[in-house]
């Protein structure tokens, strides 16, 4: 990277000494650099303002997930990729991936296995019912959980696997069954119920009345596409998450968290790039802009979004958190979570050869950024899912505070950052490259 007295002429610029052997050398950078500034510099500075204000405009208040202040966030981006000519995801004919979330509030439990009366306290329902009624004629599948098997996580496995299902936990489980409740926490709306039940018997017959008292509440990721040509079946996906916290303590009189830089910045980002690969076409692989709601509160946009497509069909996710202001390093830079899982980011900085622009690996490793953010559920699948950010963990005085306004930005260095992506995907969008998959053995 270049010291910060040449950084006002962009990431692009060159060296006078280096600049005809660089423009000789590097073909690809030259035809994605022209793509970049041409096409009437689709990423310019001007929209990247324009965008960003609008998304962290004290009229939107905070965007806090389920306000109608975040639903007209999601009209404003779902407008901006339809202007830009994207397709509705999977031909739905909208922006808007709607889905529902399930708060239960448990009223009464009641079963009997081959006769004999099962205690309610074992007997958790894992289900968007309101009451509950199944017998062994339910046509649910039966499965164990062993004692000494990591009961949440084979927990959790059935929730996720889109099956009706009786759970017969062993009794060893006995101390730990009562955590199997949290799992009714921030559940999707689904057809699909699982019945855990404490006991070491295998039924030949059973009934179960289980019954809640159901709130749900409605969401929507926007997401956007590009099909690709010769490969259509493989996915990039360039991601960011459009919520934040909402109003809060007032500080100084303002009690309205814009989240300009967290993360109406990566908001941005997607819409930008979004332009940019519609406008220069020719992308092998499909592209997948997908703006995603509730990460604040738990990630759910996210992880239900991970849960509508097969992971082997990803070949690189690339997450947008937090770009709006300079990275440790100054100007021209970013770093990338989870640098050393996968060799995406060596394959981004190849693309930016003679550039004044570099990624770096993630300088936190401490703070396991690479687990908090969007890119995590497909990461934990194998997919090379990162996160680009330029947040100064140690150092953001306005993170999660009303004074993250768009005042607080670098939007030019922003807008540098942003092109600096779109280069650095090319040959990954062309289906020239492919990152290796992330070890899920070692995430474990």
């Amino acid at each position: 990277m270049k010291n910060s007295k040449n950084a006002g002429a962009g990431p692009f610029s060159f060296a006078k000494g280096e600049k005809r052997m660089r423009l000789l050398l590097s073909g690809l950078f030259i035809a994605a650099t022209f793509l970049v500034y041409g096409q009437n510099e689709v990423i310019n500075e001007a929209e990247v303002e324009r965008i960003e204000r609008f998304l962290s405009s004290d009229e939107l208040k905070g965007r806090r997930t389920f306000s109608p202040e975040i639903d007209k966030a999601a009209a404003f981006i779902a407008a901006e990729l339809n202007a830009a000519g994207l397709e509705s995801w999977n031909g739905s004919g909208s922006f808007l991936q709607s889905f529902a979330m399930i708060q239960p509030k448990f009223i009464s439990a009641g079963g009997v296995l081959d006769g004999e009366v099962v205690e309610t306290k074992n007997i958790i329902a894992v289900t968007s019912a309101a009451e509950l009624t199944i017998s062994e004629k339910s046509g649910y599948e039966k499965v164990r959980i062993n004692d000494g098997a990591s009961l949440i996580t084979e927990a959790r496995k059935l929730i996720h696997a889109k099956k009706n299902i009786i759970a017969l936990v062993g009794t060893g489980h006995a101390p730990s069954f009562s955590r199997l409740t949290g799992l009714k926490r921030g559940i999707f709306k689904s057809d699909n119920s699982v019945v855990f039940v404490l006991t070491d018997k295998d039924p030949a017959t059973y009934s179960f009345n289980v019954k809640h008292e159901i709130t749900e509440q409605k969401l929507a990721n926007v997401v956007g596409v590009i099909p690709g040509k010769s490969r259509k079946e493989e996915y990039v996906i360039f991601s960011a998450h459009y919520d934040h916290v909402g109003i809060g303590k007032a500080v100084n009189g303002d009690s309205i968290y814009n989240g300009a830089n967290d993360d109406a910045a990566g908001t941005t980002a997607i819409i930008m790039l979004a332009r940019y690969f519609k406008a220069i076409g020719g992308n092998e692989r499909t592209l997948v802009f997908a703006a995603f709601t509730a990460e604040e509160i738990g990630g759910y946009g996210s992880q239900y979004f991970s849960r509508q497509l097969a992971p082997e069909k990803v070949a690189a996710m690339f997450n947008i958190e937090m770009i709006g202001t300079e990275s440790k390093w100054g100007k021209n830079s970013a770093f990338i979570t989870g640098y050393e899982k996968t060799d995406m980011g060596k394959i981004l900085q190849k693309n930016l050869e003679g550039s004044n622009f570099t990624f770096y690996p993630d300088p936190y490793p401490g703070q396991q950024l690479f687990y908090r953010s969007d890119n995590a559920t497909l990461a934990r699948l194998g997919v090379p899912a990162h996160t680009i950010s330029t947040a100064k963990m140690e150092n953001e005085p306005h993170y999660h505070k009303p004074s993250d306004e768009i005042g607080t930005l670098d939007l030019k260095n922003m807008t540098e950052i942003i092109r600096a992506i779109a280069v650095s995907s090319r040959s990954i969008v062309a289906g020239k490259d492919t990152p290796t998959r992330v070890n899920v053995e070692e995430l474990r």
